[in-house]
């Protein structure tokens, strides 16, 4: 994982629980066949990948509170 993607990342997503949260459905998907959101002319980890596209703002995330 590249530090410079996951110091930009954090400043999007700055709780880091949740920033691992999303990385790693993220990354699950990713394996399982889903296309990258993001074009980049060098081989990428899937972690890496997951990482720009949250910098580049094309992952979002929802928390969830159920209710009592």
């Amino acid at each position: 994982m590249r530090d410079e993607y996951l110091k930009a990342a954090n400043k999007v997503i700055t709780d880091p629980n949740i920033l691992i949260n999303v990385v790693s459905r993220r990354v699950k998907q990713l394996k399982n066949g889903m296309e990258p959101l993001v074009e980049s002319l060098e081989k990428l980890e899937p972690e890496d990948i997951a990482l720009r596209e949250i910098i580049d703002g094309r992952i979002s995330y929802e928390l969830y509170a159920p209710e009592i």
